[in-house]
């Protein structure tokens, strides 16, 4: 049915494309198929896909390129294929825009869950609740969707903001790993914490004065996230127990 979701497949490998594009019609997906870069970025300008599943290696134009063309103009939800070995591509995807990957060999069932879980945590959101924090110099509008710092709208993307909405849902609450993995990717991203930390570096980077000594969202190791909108608590003058020692 044309109302379907329209995912587009992109691999120099033409069995793979098959296996996945497969996968996908099974699923109740319309696909569409790329196998270079640049037939990619064609595509995503003519047939406007709901979603990408983009590989990495590719000859001339690695997937990394193209996501970082694609960024400059699309926001739409993009999948990787990495090998065992691409930690650094993994990460660096991520930091591009990417919104999740997958290792090959894959399960092609898995791919198409994973395609279902991005396009349903970038549907239009619920409207926010009426509220605004102001920590420092940030403003968060939960209402409007906006944050400013020192008065100027900073750029976030949707998982950035979807990430921040929850923690600012939640002042000074620290909120287990778990629990905003499932919130904001979904519950079957619920032990991916490499997702988290990188997410919430970026977010740190466009919020904190020091990101490296963040002040605003705060780690409880092991545990958890929140956002801060006071200064530090003072420290117990008694004598601190093992659980005392989890505190940030």
């Amino acid at each position: 049915m044309n109302d379907q979701p329209l995912v587009l497949v992109v691999d120099d490998s033409a069995s793979i494309r098959r296996m996945i594009c497969l996968e996908l019609s099974t699923q109740g997906f319309r696909v569409a198929e790329a196998s270079d870069g640049l037939e990619a970025l064609r595509s995503v300008a003519e047939e406007m896909p709901a979603a990408i599943v983009l590989d990495i290696l590719m000859p001339e134009m690695s997937g990394l390129d193209v996501l970082k063309k694609l960024r400059e103009t699309a926001r739409v939800p993009v999948l990787l294929l990495t090998g065992k070995d691409q930690d650094a591509d993994k990460i660096r995807g991520l930091q591009l825009g990417a919104d999740d990957y997958i290792v090959k060999p894959f399960n092609p069932e898995e791919l198409a869950a994973r395609v279902r879980a991005i396009l349903r945590r970038t549907a239009p959101e619920q409207k926010a609740e009426e509220k605004t924090l102001v920590i420092s110099n940030v403003e968060i509008d939960l209402h409007r969707r906006l944050v400013k710092k020192d008065g100027t709208v900073l750029a976030l993307t949707r998982t950035e903001w979807m990430l921040l909405q929850h923690l600012a849902s939640n002042p000074d609450r620290t909120i287990l790993n778990a629990e905003l993995l499932s919130k904001v990717w979904g519950p079957e991203y619920r032990e991916d914490l490499q997702y988290l930390r990188v997410w919430v570096s970026r977010l740190r980077a466009k919020l904190e004065q020091d990101p490296a000594n963040p002040k605003m969202i705060k780690n409880v190791p092991n545990v958890g996230y929140r956002l801060q909108t006071a200064g530090e608590p003072e420290p117990p003058t008694e004598a601190k127990t093992d659980d005392d020692l989890v505190a940030v």
